[in-house]
């Protein structure tokens, strides 16, 4: 099972971490496990490439844990407030895709949101 814990502060998303297999399928057949790793990619290259900011994100390649953090969608780093607006969205966005997978996937995905 794959376990995705959203970080909040003041209800705004700023990031997470994720861990685990799906187990769907085999390596290389597993629609959950590679529909989770686009849509965590995206939020990496998008934070990263199209928004341009600073995302700090660690992706370890034995155990496919990953956690990312973009802390200019909170509103203390100062980022102007379209930046701020446009990342939290994108991880609000991102919970809510996995939310819709889960119902059908319940059984390879968890999800919760951590208010820090």
């Amino acid at each position: 099972m794959i376990h995705i814990s959203f970080f909040k502060r003041g209800g705004v998303y700023y990031g997470f971490k994720e861990s685990g297999h799906a187990d769907y399928a085999e390596s290389g057949q597993d629609i959950v496990c590679a529909a989770v790793s686009a849509m965590t990619m995206l939020v990496i290259n998008t934070v990263e490439v199209a928004y341009a900011s600073n995302v700090d994100y660690t992706v370890d390649d034995e155990t496919t844990d990953v956690r990312v953090i973009a802390l200019d969608a909170l509103p203390e780093t100062g980022a102007e407030p379209e930046k701020r607006y446009a990342i939290a969205g994108l991880m609000y966005s991102y919970y809510l895709q996995l939310m819709d997978l889960l119902e059908d996937y319940y059984e390879y995905l968890d999800v919760e949101e951590v208010e820090e």
